[in-house]
């Protein structure tokens, strides 16, 4: 067998007198070690040496084009999947009081209502699922663009529905594009950035909170001036249009951020393409990010060539020919590799991935009853206890939703700077989970409907925190080979739990207080679980 070379060449870009200069230059082949850097996230009990030395130079290739006109151009078009999660959701609760048409979209029985966002967390269930498994096997770009083709086309549709049925149905089939928005839109951007800038994406949730104020200020021009009023009169589809302006405004605008984003010149995400062992298309994305900043990387293929494994362990190299290569399969092999659920099975590798995933996921998961049962609930539990439920004017109603809905961007904004701190990431989520189940329980009390306002208002703020950095931590605690199935995993957690609390809601007694109070526990809970969160990613690099 040969042995390996002692020496490579590579060629060196670099600028004089304004023209562009190759020089080559030859450098000797060095070993991958068992010691990781200090600023790495994982270490070799978590992924491979040969992989984490790899994509150890990717991440110092985009820290050496630096944050410029491409991630500023994607930081917009990003921030579209973040505030497409949370207007379809919003869009759902927004016009489910509106479909009481006698002669048009009503549920069967009113107790039926909750269907309709039953049909919503199918549809993001697997959404979340789909979408995300398949960017680790396929590529972040197709998920990136035609999530909001298919949002935008099913929303629109929606638009003319001509009964309940058809709502719900078309309801989960633009819930199916919403759900991969996230899981992929986060991955993408931050496998993009440079490492300094990872607190960028605890900022992009100011995105989330954006899109929660847009479609609630239309709402408040739209279902509040073309609806039925509240009375007990019926209520005639010919008087009821404010619902469908909505979604036919939506959907519109949601086909214009489709249209932007693939107009745009994104390349598939280096990561990605390193982990596919498509080194050779990873510095070329690389160097396409560059030229969209007006710099040259240095980046090359002979820079991943250099990296062997180191000769005294190497468990990676079991299986490969003795010509270094790795050994043949046939093409129907190679397909259905691709669905041996591998990257599943990577993010349970080590002791401190396990412990990681099954925590990332049960927060989520927790979160996701969590939310919906206190929603579902609540209105009954005030009716109870004076007027801080009394019956608003439509006017009112969105009005006041508009007021909450602001309260998020400050909170994004204020979650990216504390994750910065030395509380870092772990601790900013920890303190506004439980501050979330705090301020939850205390709007329980509120006895005016101006004191729920207050009280809602806070309990907003806190949560915008908390999901800035949930969505943040989250795809950073995961490489770049695993991170869509992992956020996935996380993702789907949460729709499966989120599809229960419509069940409950349709057949358990809702005046009831016990699951807002068991709403609260679980925010709480969730606090103290991620205290046992392995990884602390503030001022290490995400690979």
């Amino acid at each position: 067998m040969d042995h390996p070379p002692d020496k490579v060449t590579k060629d060196k870009a670099s600028i004089k007198d304004g023209e562009i200069a190759v020089e080559t230059e030859t450098l000797p082949l060095y070993f991958t070690t068992n010691s990781p850097s200090n600023d790495d996230l994982f270490d070799t009990k978590d992924f491979d040496q040969v992989y984490l030395a790899k994509s150890r130079i990717l991440s110092q290739a985009i820290d050496e084009i630096g944050f410029g006109k491409y991630q500023w151009a994607l930081l917009f078009i990003a921030g579209f999947g973040w505030m497409s999660d949370n207007i379809w959701p919003v869009v759902t609760s927004l016009i489910l009081s509106r479909l009481n048409e006698v002669d048009g979209v009503h549920p069967p029985d009113a107790k039926d209502a909750p269907l309709l966002t039953l049909a919503q967390n199918l549809g993001l269930l697997a959404g979340a699922a789909f979408w995300s498994l398949s960017s680790d096997i396929f590529g972040r770009l197709w998920a990136f663009n035609y999530t909001f083709l298919i949002t935008g086309v099913f929303s629109l549709v929606a638009g003319a529905s001509p009964n309940f049925v058809a709502i719900a149905v078309f309801n989960s089939f633009w819930s199916f594009g919403v759900g991969g928005n996230l899981p992929v839109d986060s991955t993408i951007f931050l496998e993009a950035i440079p490492s300094s800038y990872q607190w960028l994406l605890t900022v992009m949730s100011a995105w989330w909170a954006l899109g929660q104020v847009l479609v609630n200020l239309i709402a408040w021009g739209l279902i509040a001036n073309f609806s039925c009023s509240n009375s007990d009169e019926p209520c005639y589809k010919a008087n009821n249009k404010g619902w469908r302006y909505l979604l036919f405004t939506m959907g519109g605008l949601t086909l214009f951020m489709f249209l932007v984003r693939f107009l745009f010149p994104l390349v598939e995400s280096p990561g990605f393409l390193l982990a596919k062992g498509k080194e050779q298309k990873a510095v070329q994305a690389v160097h396409k990010m560059a030229r969209y900043n007006n710099k040259i990387s240095s980046l090359s293929v002979q820079d991943f060539c250099m990296v062997q494994p180191s000769p005294s362990n190497d468990p990676e190299s079991q299986g490969r020919n003795t010509l270094g290569g790795a050994t043949k399969i046939s093409p129907l092999q190679e397909v259905l590799k691709k669905f041996n659920f591998q990257t599943i099975r990577q993010c349970f590798r080590s002791k401190r991935l396990s412990l990681s995933s099954t925590l990332v996921i049960f927060s989520w998961a927790l979160i996701g009853l969590a939310f919906p049962l206190y929603n579902a609930f609540l209105p009954y539990y005030l009716e109870s206890r004076g007027n801080a439920n009394k019956p608003l004017s439509v006017y009112e109603t969105y009005r006041n939703s508009l007021i909450v809905s602001t309260l998020g961007i400050p909170g994004s904004l204020l979650a990216g700077l504390l994750v910065e701190l030395r509380i870092g990431r772990k601790g900013t989520l920890t303190l506004s989970l439980m501050l979330t189940g705090v301020f939850l329980f205390a709007s329980t009390t509120a006895k005016t409907s101006n004191a729920y306002l207050g009280w809602n208002c806070a309990f907003t703020f806190v949560s915008d925190i908390m999901y800035g950095v949930l969505y943040a931590y989250t795809p950073e605690v995961f490489p770049s080979k695993v991170r869509g199935t992992a956020i996935g995993l996380a993702s789907s957690a949460n729709r499966v739990l989120g599809v229960f609390a419509p069940i409950i809601a349709m057949y358990a007694n809702l005046k009831t207080s016990a699951p807002i109070f068991v709403s609260g526990a679980l925010f709480i809970f969730a606090g103290l679980l991620t205290i046992f969160l392995p990884f602390e990613p503030r001022g290490k690099s995400s690979f």
